[in-house]
């Protein structure tokens, strides 16, 4: 029996490329306009670094991990999300010595166990923008602005952005004693994830989607309502700055994301009822990772979530052609020429393609025509004589005379 692909895993091939190069190519403009510098980390970590940094008690930690020991008997993980990887190389190089803020980018694989559903692999593509070394309200804002920036060049429709603040340590403790003296009075009524979460995490229980928990919910205290005077300045400055930026937002006290390091500002942009991209202040986890105390923010933003997203809106991402030209050619003499000018045409950059099975003219136009290429010519003894063929518009049929020295100039045109 053949060997198929591992569960919650997909290979990404032929037209589905040019979509994914697409996406990637407007990230990294996107981020170069912004002056956001690319990292790449490694794809496994020290199990010990998304303990400490992404949380012990947080799903991930507790059961969607890809952990193994190695041949020196140390636990490794796969990288379950991005920023814990960034802070640590943050701290590990010295970064902190750099101008400040420090803004990073990655475009990378990453991996969770956990159940697939659409838009949900266990090896998944997540963007994710870092920006270390500023605890301003303006960098919350500046963060937010690239992913709004981002998801409206892709061409989403219907995207919200919800926007709530969960304060400092101390604001945070005091909210959770207040939510935990309230979830214990409905406790019974909780489903089993919740009562467990109860106990280690009361503010995960805000995350639920279960209908009985949401019913619950809808009537908890507000973290915004056990803000201090400068956690809740810091998060009317963050407003001011979006309401400067034209950027359109709601508060939704409920948001709180399923990781432990989150201070202050937390984000979710939301389309069709799903989450597209969230994120928010981190300011105690480089520290929390061995660094010095630094003020943090960044987001994540998973792209088969997003490809999904387009695909249901029926977004038009263009997608050029794969090639520019298909050379074919009739007999042993322009063989061998369609292989010197496809050669010497893609020296120059063009996109050329030429037939290298020797096929019969028809299946060439046919195996042309799969390629998805603009242009085709055939060249023949006749055609070599004189020094010029027949350019033919795939698209249209249209067809026009080219003098065959000519061919690079017209696509340089």
């Amino acid at each position: 029996m053949a060997i198929q692909l591992v569960k919650g895993t997909k290979d990404i091939f032929g037209a589905e490329v040019g979509i994914w190069q697409e996406i990637e190519n407007k990230i990294r403009t996107i981020c170069k306009t912004f002056g956001i510098e690319e990292i790449r980390t490694p794809v496994f970590e020290f199990t010990e670094l998304f303990i400490r940094g992404v949380g012990e008690t947080t799903d991930i930690v507790q059961k969607e991990m890809y952990t193994f020991t190695d041949d020196g008997n140390r636990s490794l993980t796969l990288r379950p999300e991005g920023t814990a990887g960034v802070a640590r190389a943050y701290i590990e190089h010295g970064m902190h010595n750099n101008a400040q803020p420090t803004k990073l980018y990655y475009i990378s694989p990453t991996f969770r166990c956990e159940n697939t559903q659409a838009g949900r692999q266990r090896q998944f593509h997540q963007f994710g923008v870092e920006m270390l070394g500023s605890y301003s309200a303006a960098q919350d804002a500046e963060a937010i602005s690239v992913a709004s920036v981002l998801l409206e060049e892709m061409g989403i429709h219907g995207v919200e952005l919800r926007i709530n603040s969960l304060g400092c340590p101390d604001c945070r403790s005091k909210y959770n004693k207040t939510l935990k003296n309230f979830i214990g009075e409905n406790l019974e009524k909780l489903c089993p994830t919740c009562k467990e979460r109860y106990e280690k995490n009361p503010l995960r229980v805000l995350d639920c989607k279960e209908t009985a928990c949401q019913k619950i919910i809808a009537d908890a205290p507000s973290v915004l309502d056990c803000l201090d005077e400068e956690c809740t300045a810091h998060f009317e400055k963050v407003k001011a700055i979006l309401d400067e930026m034209n950027i359109a937002y709601t508060v939704d006290p409920k948001i709180v994301r399923g990781l432990d390091y989150y201070t202050r500002t937390v984000f979710e942009f939301v389309s069709d009822g799903l989450t597209v991209c969230g994120g928010g202040r981190y300011d105690g986890l480089i520290e929390e990772c061995g660094g010095k105390p630094t003020g943090a923010v960044g987001f994540g933003l998973g792209l088969e979530r997003l490809i999904m997203i387009l695909e249901k809106q029926q977004s038009d991402l263009h997608v050029s052609p794969l090639k520019d030209i298909y050379i074919g050619s009739m007999g042993e003499q322009g063989f061998l020429k369609a292989q010197a000018f496809t050669f010497a045409l893609r020296k120059k950059g063009i996109l050329a393609e030429c037939d290298t099975v020797e096929r019969s003219v028809k299946a060439q136009m046919k195996y042309a025509n799969k390629l998805g290429v603009k242009y085709s010519l055939i060249i023949g003894d006749s055609e070599l004589e004189l020094g010029k063929a027949e350019l033919k518009t795939m698209e249209t049929g249209e067809k026009q005379e080219i003098m065959l020295n000519q061919l690079e100039a017209f696509f340089n045109k």
